[in-house]
């Protein structure tokens, strides 16, 4: 009996070492195991810093002084980078939340008149001297980071060039239309001097130093135009029977560059700087738009929102009436009042009171 507990007890204690020898070795597969999973994944871990630092060096070669994120506002006083903000600026747009609009504005539409509607109706040409101190902010020009202003004259002419007006005439009755180059040759006159011919005539080499001193450019820059004309016309709605402004047309005066280019043997000038013509006409309703997105300089307020529409619509300028038409002809004052700018003047003044006269007429019984 003895003999067979003990052999009980040797099994029971072998079996017991073998399971023991067997957890171990399991243990130690288990550690084996897992040091080969990590030993596995360790090039991509000293890879993975590689990715960013590329695209960190394509993004700053791409903008390396500015980050053109998307402004918020077209004010320098929410601005988080000068650059950014000339660029949407420029372009018109702004961030809303997650997206980026336009923030152009679209001028407010005149609404449709009935000729039945029209009690009376007078149409006038005004002269605006940009000298007058009223009128100065349609001849300022200047490109700042707090506000971007064009003279009218140059904000016409870029936009004339660039497609955005498009009816632009060569008369003030708007029947001769004019293109962008027969503009550009109208503002510019190319002229080379005697001794730069007379050596093209000799067959004689010409180096660019000699094209461009013998060479003038004159030119009509917004420097020169301070005097703009404005066509309108006065009239009275029945419907609601008030007195109403409705602009026609506008154009800009300025030297003659081809009297300008003809000079005496002396190198003076024939034309006189002085003696202004119509460069050309410009059909309003068209311009409108352009009009409308492009602020006037105020010297009170750099950041107002005040546009050429706006003062143009609202008649905020000093003028001088040479011109109207009242359906019995068109008479130009300095045609029947000749060689007396006093005279010239009441009479422009006579015209204003008939204006205004034509709406108390409505009220008189």
């Amino acid at each position: 009996m003895k003999k067979i507990l003990i052999l009980l007890l040797a099994l029971s204690v072998f079996s017991v070492d073998a399971q023991t020898k067997r957890r171990t070795t399991k243990k130690r597969t288990a550690k084996k195991t897992t040091v080969a999973k990590q030993e596995t994944p360790a090039p991509a871990v000293e890879a993975a810093p590689v990715t960013p630092n590329v695209n960190t060096e394509v993004t700053a070669t791409a903008q390396p002084e500015a980050d053109l994120e998307p402004i918020n506002s077209l004010s320098i006083l929410n601005a988080k980078s000068p650059a950014a903000f000339r660029v949407y600026r420029e372009i018109g747009t702004i961030k809303k939340g997650d997206s980026v609009i336009s923030a152009r504005n679209k001028p407010i539409s005149y609404g449709y008149i009935d000729e039945k509607d029209v009690l009376r109706s007078m149409v006038v040409w005004e002269i605006i001297d940009m000298n007058e101190k009223i009128n100065q902010p349609f001849y300022h020009n200047a490109d700042g980071i707090v506000s971007q202003n064009k003279s009218l004259y140059q904000l016409l002419i870029d936009n004339i060039m660039s497609g955005d007006i498009k009816e632009v005439y060569d008369d003030e009755m708007f029947m001769t239309k004019l293109s962008p180059e027969a503009i550009k040759q109208r503002l510019s006159v190319t002229k080379e001097s005697d001794w730069l011919i007379d050596k093209r005539n000799a067959g004689e080499k010409l180096t660019p130093e000699d094209i461009k001193a013998g060479t003038d450019v004159i030119e009509t820059k917004t420097e020169s135009v301070k005097l703009l004309k404005v066509k309108g016309m006065w009239y009275v709605d029945r419907r609601d029977g008030q007195m109403k402004y409705r602009l026609l047309g506008i154009a800009a005066m300025g030297p003659d560059p081809t009297m300008m280019a003809e000079k005496t043997a002396d190198g003076v000038s024939l034309g006189n700087k002085d003696e202004l013509i119509d460069l050309f006409w410009v059909y309003y309703p068209d311009a409108r738009e352009v009009l409308a997105n492009s602020v006037v300089f105020n010297s009170k307020n750099l950041s107002s929102d005040l546009t050429y529409d706006d003062i143009l619509n609202a008649r905020r300028f000093s003028s001088i009436i040479y011109k109207s038409d009242n359906g019995l002809g068109t008479g130009i004052i300095k045609d029947y009042i000749p060689n007396d700018a006093e005279e010239q003047l009441e009479e422009s003044d006579r015209i204003k009171n008939q204006i205004l006269e034509m709406e108390n007429d409505m009220w008189n019984y």
